[in-house]
């Protein structure tokens, strides 16, 4: 097994990309988040079977903004950041650029990119993307079989969890690897590469999140307008009736 290329569907051209550098990554979240889409993230994973790190090739398709404590004009109650820096949420206040590589429910590794300047704890999770090189390294570490079909493609990397799996990133090994320096940590290396500012862009709530951080009120949520490899979206805990909470106070 090699994590060559091979390209899948809707990769950008190499030269239209670029390595992200921190001042590219600088803004607040909100600002960075829709800036990443069809983008790539790229890991390359040391194993004991081969000889070279293994690559794989992430087209980013889905993201989801988070504020730090205090930023924005409203506080993000959604956010790991919220209550101010911890242990585990340290790699959320340092530089742009590093991963924040977290665990959700005991299970999955979750990636974020942390962004704003160092100390505000900004960060972009990664929701969903396509993997565009080195499909069968991201297929046998979801434990998928191959070969695959255009079902099992397109989720190889839809949703949170998922995409973590298929890139090889893992809490708490990867936590705070460093994407723009693309130095090694743990066997694992990973580089951020940004593309043209797209047209195609859509926004609305975030997925899975609870009460009011998950309605309309954070439309933090930005995809690629109809790529088949974005999440479908769900209500969080309370969200639902959030929104109609305010929802009925805008009409009343």
């Amino acid at each position: 097994m090699t994590g060559g290329p091979d390209p899948v569907r809707g990769a950008e051209p190499q030269e239209a990309l670029h390595r992200a550098a921190r001042t590219d990554l600088s803004g607040s979240a909100v600002d960075v988040a829709p800036r990443l889409l069809g983008g790539e993230l790229r890991t390359f994973i040391s194993t004991a079977t081969e000889a070279d790190p293994v690559e794989v090739r992430l087209r980013i398709t889905e993201v989801e903004a988070y504020h730090g404590q205090g930023t924005g004009e409203i506080p993000d109650p959604g956010s790991h950041a919220r209550m101010g820096r911890t242990a585990r949420n340290s790699t959320m206040w340092g530089e742009p650029g590093r991963l924040y590589v977290y665990l959700s429910h005991g299970i999955h590794s979750c990636v974020n990119v942390v962004c704003g300047p160092e100390g505000q704890g900004d960060g972009v999770l990664l929701r969903a993307g396509e993997v565009v090189a080195g499909v069968e390294a991201a297929a046998l570490r979801r434990g998928v079989a191959l070969p695959l079909g255009r079902i099992a493609l397109r989720d190889l990397a839809r949703g949170p969890g998922r995409l973590g799996q298929a890139v090889g990133l893992r809490h708490p090994l990867h936590d705070g690897i460093d994407a723009v320096t693309a130095g090694q940590q743990h066997g694992a290396r990973a580089e951020l590469w940004l593309g043209p500012q797209r047209d195609d862009v859509v926004s609305g709530p975030r997925v899975g999140v609870a009460g009011v951080a998950g309605t309309a009120a954070f439309p933090w949520r930005f995809w690629i307008d109809a790529d088949p490899t974005v999440s479908p979206f769900r209500w969080g805990r309370g969200a639902a009736e959030a929104s109609s909470r305010a929802n009925g106070s805008m009409s009343g």
